[in-house]
């Protein structure tokens, strides 16, 4: 039986657990760690899975679950598949701890990563389309934290690898990573503050009609007739948090329309529902309404203007990001200038 060191089912220290909740999703692999355990005072008449969560405190209660369902644990010599099963003090036994996709997902995976800016206490990158920011269900390796923690050790020690913020998968641009804790705590508070300039570069669907900038205040919870989806929502009704986008037109003709989005809150899909909101779907994103056009065929929105001051030295940053190819083309099959971002 191959034996490893330890096992990791959340991420570094200080990660919310959020990875560590989908053990659903789980497969059991090869790699193994014997751990024995005794029941105790404390633990005594309680079910089997609910003492071993307080005495392997380091491993979510459904992930024991599925180790008992799978026939790795003992108890007295006897072999338990009911987590249920009630357990007694002075009682001995023995754990068979597998991990799980997502117990590995913050582990390093060398790849190719853009930097556009770096220095001790931050890196600024260009994330590609098609690219995960960070492990999750479906998406357990090979994301963006993975090449991070390949691309520099020290992220290892930081929440997240020192991201701060996140783009879609299909969402291309600039990114700004931490790469100390005094670094990344200030991030996340100017970020909080709407202190952080992100401005995306979009093709929508449909000539653009009226003022040349619009200002898209409308709430975005999930939505409550498709929960994978975002929507506007009424806070009334649904939960949901303000949000809030500046959309100004570059440019338009009959097959569709170039813009500007400048986010005032960050919320999860913000420019997709806010455009899909006033009628101007993305190209390409189907979730919200658009379809494939002009050779497109991942949402076209990309983060290309970043602006902050620097969280340690007091700097004033500001970098830009043109759009990669895939986008231009297809601005340029419609006829569509973005130059003026």
């Amino acid at each position: 039986m191959k034996q490893v060191p330890s096992i990791i089912s959340t991420g570094p220290s200080g990660t919310p657990s959020d990875v560590a909740e989908h053990d659903e999703a789980a497969e059991l692999s090869d790699a193994s760690e014997i751990r024995t355990f005794l029941i105790g005072e404390t633990q005594h008449a309680q079910r089997l899975d609910r003492a071993l969560a307080a005495l392997v405190p380091e491993f979510s209660r459904s992930y024991l679950q599925q180790l008992i369902d799978a026939g790795m644990v003992q108890v007295q010599g006897r072999l338990v598949t009911k987590p249920s099963v009630t357990v007694h003090a002075g009682e001995s036994g023995r754990i068979e701890l597998r991990p799980t996709p997502q117990s590995q997902a913050f582990r390093p995976e060398a790849m190719p990563i853009e930097v556009l800016y770096e220095d001790e206490h931050l890196r600024v990158i260009n994330k590609p389309a098609g690219l995960v920011v960070h492990p999750a269900p479906g998406n357990w390796s090979g994301t963006l934290l993975n090449g991070l923690l390949a691309l520099d050790p020290r992220a290892a020690l930081l929440p997240r690898a020192g991201i701060v913020h996140r783009l879609d998968r299909d969402t291309s641009g600039l990114m700004v990573v931490a790469r100390s804790r005094a670094a990344m705590d200030a991030l996340v508070v100017l970020i909080a503050a709407r202190e952080v300039t992100r401005q995306y570069i979009a093709m929508a669907h449909r000539a653009w009609q009226g003022a040349e900038a619009r200002h898209v205040d409308s709430p975005i919870g999930r939505d409550p007739r498709n929960r994978l989806r975002m929507a506007v929502v009424d806070l009334e009704r649904h939960p949901g948090k303000p949000a809030r986008t500046l959309i100004e037109a570059l440019d338009s003709n009959d097959l569709g329309c170039a813009v500007r989005c400048t986010l005032e809150t960050g919320r999860t899909h913000q420019i997709r529902v806010h455009m899909a909101s006033i009628g101007h779907p993305l190209v390409g994103d189907a979730l919200y309404g658009g379809t494939e056009a002009a050779g497109l065929t991942r949402q076209a929105l990309h983060a290309f203007r970043l602006g902050f001051v620097h969280p340690v030295t007091g700097r004033h940053m500001e970098f830009k990001s043109p759009p990669p190819a895939d986008l231009v083309e297809g601005m340029s099959r419609w006829g569509l200038d973005y130059n003026r971002a």
